[in-house]
């Protein structure tokens, strides 16, 4: 949840929808649970068999070797009293139980999360293990220790739904995925919400505590998040938390700087309730009597007929009026910031400082400072994940082992380039060639050939799925979810060796294979020559051939006219040849010629255009 108040429709004008490569090489934080809770429903409504595990395997692979992220996953640790209190009174709220007072766990140990929950927490925990990603596990909440990492410079966005992520630091929340789309991931950036709204880290913890968090769902009774939004505004940053301390204790003159007055001089000759009189007539500073005569400075006429008759709705902007009305929208501020207080000073024991040193906290991982948090990515342990997927979801090996070849494949490409890497992909393929371009959602990839070495291996290919792809680029259907499912590679038997085909990202590629790469572009420049070459050819015959008569000449009707008549006079002595084979030919021209004289000109002219 995160903030309350539908916090994220406040910060929805400020969200930022980014490109395919958005994520790639840089590392992103995880909230594990979120992912677990995300979909689990829709998956379990399609009789999906343990939808967490399939939902963490699939993404995992993509967020890893499509979208070329570094992911680390974050668990939650124990939660505190206040968010176990909250989550109490959320239940008996959804159940539509009303209590006097909720049950609050004794000795100030926080309630165990739901056991089923925790299993399925534990299941995805090692299954990211044996995909090789690191794991750290949170003191408290996840999302605080993803918002630290991001905070500190270990991550460079973090993934949740948990608004109150900007409360504990994050800089960049990447809260949605948009599968099918050109743009997939919807990011906030704290950088855009404090240029849009004005607002820091200590005004988004002072917003929380005004309209309800996780840890305080109630808030303060009688303010919604428009009230808050406009009453932090008020204050500066460092100012508003200690504000708030003093509000809280009763002192409701805490009058903001914003607030107070300071546009106008409070004298005796210019003071806002001391109104100049002005006229009923024309609205402008003066008597009547006197702008009957003649006309006052701001109705200048040409004539001196007086002044002219005031508009419907007019207001005047003379000096007198500007302040009176400053002054009452000053003295209408004073009264509804003494409301706000007012309503603040009645709720108990506000504001919470165990909830503020909470958001305000910085040790939330089992890690040091000094340090820092263990995040490295190693290969994935095929056969642990195999016996494992085999187990939790029947998968067959091969089919697994399909599965994890383009993480395989991803990091032999990063390992490549430095002298660590191996001569052989799974210990048995070897790079063959560049087979084509893909093009998926507007974006393009290497469609890869690998080489399979060796035959007498563990490593098998089933062969009865044998996919023939297609030559040249291929634009793929967009409906298919990238994130929740993955493209299992191709299989291509070819002269007796077998070849697995695999989308790659170009750059990586490119810093893999540059000789192949320059090679591929090379041959694929000599295809498209050879293509122009080739009908332009055909062209050159043809127009060499055809009569000059047949060439694209504009003629006018002059020149239009003769040319097509002794082309249709030859076509008719070269049909009335035909005709006398078989009759007599001048018998058949007379008959032609007495039908012919009878039609009119405008006749036989539409007759010998068609």
């Amino acid at each position: 949840m995160g903030v309350g108040g539908n916090f994220w429709e406040l910060l929805k004008p400020y969200a930022r929808s980014e490109g395919f490569d958005f994520l790639r090489n840089k590392r992103v934080a995880v909230d594990l649970s979120y992912w677990i809770v995300a979909h689990e429903t829709a998956l379990k409504a399609h009789h999906v068999r343990k939808p967490h595990l399939r939902l963490t395997f699939f993404r995992t692979i993509n967020l890893f070797s499509k979208f070329g992220a570094f992911p680390v996953f974050v668990v939650d640790g124990t939660p505190s009293p206040l968010k176990s209190e909250a989550r109490i009174a959320r239940f008996f709220r959804s159940s539509g139980i009303e209590l006097t007072s909720l049950p609050v766990p004794e000795g100030g140990v926080s309630a165990e999360r739901n056991s089923a929950f925790t299993k399925c927490v534990q299941e995805c925990v090692e299954l990211v293990e044996l995909l090789g990603m690191p794991v750290l596990k949170a003191k408290g909440e996840a999302e605080a220790l993803c918002a630290q990492l991001n905070c500190e410079g270990h991550v460079d966005a973090c993934i949740t739904v948990d608004s109150d992520a900007f409360l504990f630091g994050a800089k960049c929340i990447v809260k949605c995925f948009r599968p099918n789309s050109k743009e997939p991931f919807e990011s906030y950036n704290m950088s855009d919400i404090e240029a849009g709204l004005g607002l820091k880290r200590k005004h988004l913890i002072a917003l929380a505590l005004l309209v309800g968090n996780d840890h305080d769902m109630n808030g303060v009774r009688g303010i919604g998040l428009d009230t808050a939004l406009q009453f932090v505004r008020a204050f500066s940053e460092d100012d508003i938390l200690n504000r708030l301390h003093e509000i809280g204790k009763g002192n409701t003159s805490q009058v903001p700087i914003s607030i107070k007055s300071g546009d106008y001089m409070d004298t005796d000759e210019n003071s806002p309730n001391k109104k100049q009189a002005h006229c009923s007539f024309c609205g402008h500073p003066g008597s009547k009597r006197d702008h009957t005569k003649f006309s006052c400075e701001y109705c200048l006429t040409n004539d001196e007929e007086g002044c002219l008759r005031k508009p419907e709705g007019f207001k005047c902007d003379c000096f007198s009026c500007d302040m009176n009305r400053k002054h009452k929208e000053q003295k209408r501020l004073e009264i509804w910031h003494t409301k706000v207080c007012d309503k603040i000073a009645k709720e108990p024991d506000f504001p919470k400082d165990e909830i503020i040193d909470m958001y305000l906290h910085k040790d939330n991982g089992y890690f040091s400072e000094k340090d820092g948090p263990c995040m490295c990515w190693e290969k994935p342990n095929i056969e642990m994940l195999i016996d494992f997927l085999n187990f939790h979801q029947n998968w067959d090996p091969s089919y697994v082992r399909r599965l994890i070849f383009p993480v395989m494949s991803t990091i032999f490409l990063r390992d490549i380039t430095t002298t660590t890497a191996e001569d052989l992909l799974f210990g048995q393929y070897e790079f063959d060639s560049l087979e084509r371009v893909k093009t998926r959602y507007g974006h393009q990839f290497y469609v890869v050939k690998w080489k399979r070495a060796f035959n007498n291996v563990a490593y098998r290919i089933p062969s009865n799925v044998p996919d023939t792809p297609q030559q040249g680029t291929r634009e793929l259907d967009e409906t298919e979810d990238l994130l929740d499912d993955c493209d299992v590679p191709e299989v291509l038997m070819d002269e007796g060796s077998s070849f697995l085909l695999t989308d790659e990202n170009m750059d990586l590629v490119a810093a893999a294979f540059p000789k192949e790469v320059k090679r591929f572009w090379h041959e694929q420049e000599l295809k498209e020559l050879k293509r122009r070459k080739s009908p332009s050819s055909r062209s050159d015959k043809n127009e060499n051939s055809a009569s000059p008569s047949s060439k694209r000449l504009q003629l006018n009707i002059t020149e239009f006219f003769p040319s097509t008549k002794v082309k249709d006079q030859s076509k008719a002595d070269d049909s009335s040849k035909e005709i006398s084979d078989s009759q007599d030919s001048g018998a058949s021209k007379g008959k032609r010629k007495e039908s012919s004289s009878n039609l009119s000109k405008s006749v036989r002219r539409r007759l010998l255009f068609d």
